[in-house]
């Protein structure tokens, strides 16, 4: 090789801003996968350790703030970074920390998955996290991909927040600052799994999905991870939003039962496809 040439150019890089899964199935980890299934090299800033398995969450233990920051700052002083990706923050103070390095770097697309609870409904969030994301870290974000339950606790008083219907949570959150909003409905009452993406104008599409049997374990990490992948491969929101739903629902489609609870969406599955 000749050492005076160029390298070949590598990989588009995705910084994630997630909590460690030991299970693999959520979290940091399940970005991991999904960024590296779809051509990306994965950068990383650990906001919390959880203890947790395919069953629930058992505790989060938010790392301090200065040392995200650090985690972050450090790679980015260093690493070209094409997009980020946002997931559990654990703490205010790291939610403040997110919207500050955010705002740094306004060029770089975010997509924020706003973790509010696990699967079995064990809180990940509490009522001061919410406000610091509605009022600090919204107006950073290029795509929100909340789930139903999320949108509306997101997006309403205590009073409403169950009667709101999922275009006025994304109207809501657009004037929060959301550019774009992807609400999913897999927690909804419908034969389908309905996605929806607004903006500022309303409904910019909406895909329709087969509802599969059982409860998955990071469907919501893999959507937004291979969206944020998309973005930086170059493709706008609208395609890397498509593209996105379709490849998540195949990890679901192909996933596996790794422990005792949820199943485990298969970020490889072409790859095992291809092995057997």
């Amino acid at each position: 090789m000749n050492p005076f040439s160029s390298p070949p150019p590598g990989p588009p890089q995705v910084l994630v801003f997630a909590a460690s899964d030991p299970s693999s199935g959520a979290g940091i980890q399940a970005d991991l996968l999904t960024l590296a299934s779809l051509g990306c090299h994965p950068l990383t800033a650990l906001t919390a350790i959880t203890v947790q398995d395919t069953i629930g969450v058992e505790r989060v233990q938010p790392v301090a703030a200065e040392l995200l920051d650090r985690q972050a700052r450090a790679i980015l002083a260093d690493m070209p970074v094409a997009a980020f990706k946002v997931g559990l923050l654990g703490s205010v103070d790291n939610v403040l920390t997110v919207a500050r390095i955010a705002a740094a770097y306004p060029q770089t697309p975010l997509v924020l998955d706003p973790v509010l609870a696990s699967g079995r409904g064990d809180a990940l969030a509490n009522d001061a996290i919410i406000a610091a994301i509605r009022e600090v870290l919204l107006p950073r974000v290029t795509l929100l991909t909340p789930n139903a339950p999320e949108a509306r606790r997101l997006a309403g008083d205590e009073d409403d927040a169950n009667e709101l219907s999922l275009a006025v949570c994304a109207e809501r959150l657009i004037a929060l600052g959301a550019r774009q909003v992807l609400i999913t409905g897999a927690h909804e009452n419908t034969p389908e799994v309905v996605n929806t993406l607004y903006g500022a104008t309303g409904v910019i599409r909406r895909d329709s999905w087969q509802r599969l049997p059982g409860s998955y374990h990071g469907s919501g990490c893999t959507l937004a991870s291979a969206i944020a992948a998309f973005l930086a491969r170059g493709e706008t929101i609208e395609e890397a939003v498509r593209a996105a739903q379709d490849y998540t629902w195949q990890t679901l489609q192909h996933a596996f039962r790794g422990g005792r609870g949820q199943w485990i969406p298969n970020r490889f599955f072409r790859a095992h496809e291809h092995a057997h």
